[in-house]
């Protein structure tokens, strides 16, 4: 057969495509309205309430806006939970922004750092270019929030507010991105022309002076120590003086972050289960803990985030949520859009070979805020705290099927308590390093 696109080919489909009633109705609806609005499938939609047997009440819904901070508004979403829970809030949040500012500094120092240790890769090399192509994305991963958290602490929103590079972070990246580069090229050039390392190292330290500056005029000079206030339910006034990041985190939510781990379910056959793995050249501080893994059966991610659940704690997990989801409805359902039978033709990959041809990875990080368990203790739905606003879905939260849970979630984040035990001795295994580029790599947004 002929390897070029013929004439007569082009004639029979055309011929087969106009002979097809169907088709061409799916044509005319379309083009009027597009591919999502002419694929939703109603009846599914229906199926998929906002009821839950297991159900916890949060604040206010939190909105990342124009940004990929869905990763930070997750985690803190987690912990002010606790803190509204200790001191009998209504509602309560933590600040972003200052998360963000000292993530991107972070990310600056271990761009640079990971610049310095592969100095002898060739420039058109896969690994520099793998540095190069997003060294200060907005997105991440629980354990580079640990790090944070670990070394920075959190602050209430009202003591580093939100600022309009905060909420709309692509300008401010670009150019701080454009400025890391420049110093990637100023730090090989200098090593390629002889350059001892010390001298590359004082060459750093006035870069990351620059990166400093640009996060104060976007961002604001996060607070050294500031006044926690707030007035509870019972009308009582709180007032905490001359409190530090980690003073506050210390105090107010008190968590030992150790012990909290992630779990994936990447069913590839390069991952076999119940073994950890990391990602090389992935993290944000160059001395906090990197990115560390537990690879189990999807079953094994639900039954530990409905454990946590069961105790009344909300659970961060990453999914791809653009993957047969309703945005405005808040609906995560495999049935809700049914794309092949507009199309008239099937997809037919399963969750490892979508992993494993680019078709899907994590995408987004949100937050488990319920469950519903059918007579047998078996989940049917999930409810899931967004950070896009109250606007979408059942006032800022989702619905997310179990069917959709499986083929669709990757990670869920809960306390080694509600692991099996073998589960823990497990997580001690030492990682499998994974390549920068594999999808288990991919950061939320």
């Amino acid at each position: 057969m002929d390897k070029s696109l013929t004439q007569e080919q082009l004639a029979q489909y055309r011929a087969a495509f106009a002979a097809d009633l169907v088709k061409n109705v799916a044509m005319r609806a379309c083009t009027a309205n597009g591919v999502v609005k002419s694929a939703v499938d109603p009846r599914a939609c229906a199926q998929d309430r906002h009821q839950f047997s297991i159900r916890l009440e949060q604040g206010k819904i939190t909105n990342q806006k124009q940004t990929g901070r869905c990763w930070m508004f997750a985690a803190l979403n987690t912990m002010r939970f606790d803190i509204m829970e200790k001191l009998g809030l209504d509602t309560f949040e933590l600040s972003q922004n200052y998360t963000l500012f000292y993530d991107k500094l972070e990310k600056s120092n271990y761009f640079l750092e990971n610049i310095l240790s592969t100095l002898e890769e060739p420039t058109a090399g896969r690994v520099i270019a793998h540095l190069l192509q997003d060294p200060l994305g907005d997105g991440g991963q629980w354990d580079m929030l640990c790090n944070l958290v670990e070394k920075y602490g959190v602050v209430p929103k009202d003591a580093m507010p939100e600022t309009a590079c905060s909420s709309s972070t692509r300008e401010m990246g670009r150019y701080m991105t454009k400025k890391l580069r420049e110093f990637a090229c100023v730090l090989r050039e200098g090593h390629a022309a002889g350059k001892p390392i010390e001298d590359l190292r004082a060459q750093k330290d006035g870069m990351m002076r620059d990166m400093y500056n640009i996060l104060c005029i976007a961002l604001g000079t996060p607070p050294e120590r500031f006044t926690f206030e707030v007035q509870n339910k019972k009308k009582e006034f709180i007032r905490d003086e001359g409190l530090t990041g980690r003073e506050f985190f210390q105090k107010y939510v008190g968590w030992d972050m150790d012990e909290y781990v992630s779990l994936i379910n990447a069913p590839t056959g390069d991952k076999p289960y119940h073994r950890t793995y990391t990602v090389k050249l992935l993290g944000n501080i160059t001395e906090g803990r990197p990115v560390k893994y537990l690879n189990l059966p999807i079953e094994d991610l639900k039954a530990a985030a409905i454990a946590q659940l069961k105790d009344g704690k909300p659970v961060w997990f990453g999914c791809d949520v653009g993957q047969s989801s309703l945005r405005d409805s808040g609906i995560m359902d495999l049935d809700a859009l049914r794309v092949d039978e507009l199309f008239g033709t099937s997809f037919t990959m399963d969750k490892a070979q979508r992993l494993d041809y680019g078709d899907s990875l994590m995408t987004h990080a949100m937050v488990f805020q319920g469950v519903n368990l059918d007579d047998s203790g078996r989940p049917t739905r999930w409810r899931v705290e967004n950070s896009w606003g109250k606007e979408p879905g059942d006032g800022g939260y989702y619905v997310m099927t179990d069917g959709w849970f499986s083929e669709y979630t990757y990670q869920v984040v809960v306390n080694k308590k509600y692991l099996t035990e073998s589960q823990r001795q497990e997580l001690e295994q030492p990682p499998i390093a994974l390549e920068p580029w594999d999808p288990m790599g991919s950061l939320a947004l």
